[in-house]
């Protein structure tokens, strides 16, 4: 492909008649190569775009040594073919992009941050300024003026010019790529910025409908600030709204009263989860004593329902009763669950020699320290096989 392509000639057009010049499988996927195209290959930050090719589905496009490969779900052969573009991934993305370009002019023009990275990610985008520290109060400034330029519907175009032409104009650019030669192409916002990209862009700011900044993190000495713009934004306005009424549904409170209902309902979960450990201590104690009365030395106990602390528990509350006795506990339902094998100081069993040994036969993994083995298991219906191990 020598001449400027199809994406770039007219980034609004969709649909291409063209012809497939070179085909085959590389790295175990279908390619192809198009005398022209409309889908734009992944570059500058923002993603490839997806469309398809003759039916096909074009997954992926990326620019290899000077010719734009087309990564597709089946193959294809060489001749004519029509390629279609999705048009709402790609305007997504040149939302998202031409945001990337304002944000980064009145970051720079207002509040003296330049960028030094920009990534257009499938939900949420950002930008790396080199400030320290950003406030939410200068946050909500960056967002303002922001807003003001998108209210203001100012063009968005690209051109292309030589080499000599952009030494002599004030472009913002952190320099062109290493090797480049021939044409350098530039888009401008007009009034605000002048820029080196070959990306795909808005016509003017009042496309990106809004954007929002929705929060900061720091990062390698500067700033990371996430954003959302156009139909993105809309979408994701629309699932908070969802989400807070079904939030209010389930809490039964007003919007204003959200923060306080889940509080709230936090304390409760705790306070009933502080309740039923006292229990659970409560019945681990009065089960120790009903087992330690049986008088045996080992002492072999399945609990359904309960789980590894629970267990834990009534092996410490044994042992503290008779520190001769050896424990073996299972707990779970059906077939998958929880074993435990202790033994006091006085008792005769092997811990570490028979924990894996039980493990092994109930098929499952466990570990251990000293005088206590436990583990996860898939196969308690062998619990009496394993016991006959220790008897």
């Amino acid at each position: 492909m020598t001449q400027v392509p199809a994406y770039e000639r007219n980034p609004r057009l969709t649909c291409l008649h063209t012809s497939v010049v070179d085909a085959g499988s590389r790295d175990g996927r279908a390619f192809a190569v198009l005398a022209d195209t409309v889908l734009y290959p992944e570059g500058g930050g923002q993603p490839a775009d997806c469309g398809t090719l003759e039916g096909v589905d074009v997954v992926d496009v990326q620019k290899v040594n000077g010719q734009i490969i087309h990564i597709l779900t089946d193959p294809v052969d060489t001749g004519p073919v029509t390629v279609e573009l999705d048009w709402q991934l790609r305007f997504d993305h040149m939302q998202q992009h031409t945001a990337q370009h304002l944000l980064t002019a009145i970051a720079a023009d207002h509040f003296g941050w330049q960028t030094t990275a920009f990534h257009l990610g499938a939900t949420v985008s950002d930008i790396e300024l080199d400030a320290a520290t950003i406030d939410p109060a200068q946050l909500q400034m960056l967002e303002d003026v922001v807003a003001a330029e998108i209210r203001a519907a100012r063009p968005v175009t690209a051109r292309r010019v030589s080499r000599v032409a952009y030494e002599k104009l004030e472009v913002r650019s952190r320099g062109l790529p290493a090797g480049h030669t021939g044409d350098v192409r530039l888009v401008e916002i007009d009034g605000i910025d002048l820029n080196t990209c070959g990306g795909t862009h808005c016509a003017n700011t009042a496309e990106l409908e809004a954007i929002k900044l929705l929060g900061t993190e720091s990062l390698r000495g500067g700033t990371r600030v996430f954003y959302l713009s156009g139909e993105r934004l809309r979408r994701r306005l629309g699932a908070e709204v969802a989400r807070t009424a079904a939030l209010r549904g389930v809490l039964g409170v007003s919007d204003d009263e959200l923060i306080g209902g889940v509080e709230s309902r936090l304390e409760q979960v705790k306070e009933a989860s502080r309740t039923i450990r006292r229990l659970e201590d409560t019945l681990a104690s009065l089960l120790a004593e009903r087992f330690a009365a049986r008088g045996e030395a080992l002492l072999v106990e399945h609990l359904p329902g309960r789980g590894l602390p629970f267990l834990q528990r009534l092996a410490r509350e044994l042992e503290a009763l008779d520190p001769t006795r050896a424990v073996f506990l299972t707990a779970g339902e059906g077939d998958e669950g929880f074993f435990l094998l202790s033994a006091g100081e006085g008792s005769a069993v092997d811990v570490p020699e028979l924990g894996p040994r039980i493990a092994e036969v109930l098929e499952g993994k466990g570990g251990g320290k000293g005088r206590v083995f436990q583990g996860r298991v898939s196969r308690l219906s062998k619990r009496d096989e394993a016991a006959g191990l220790l008897r």
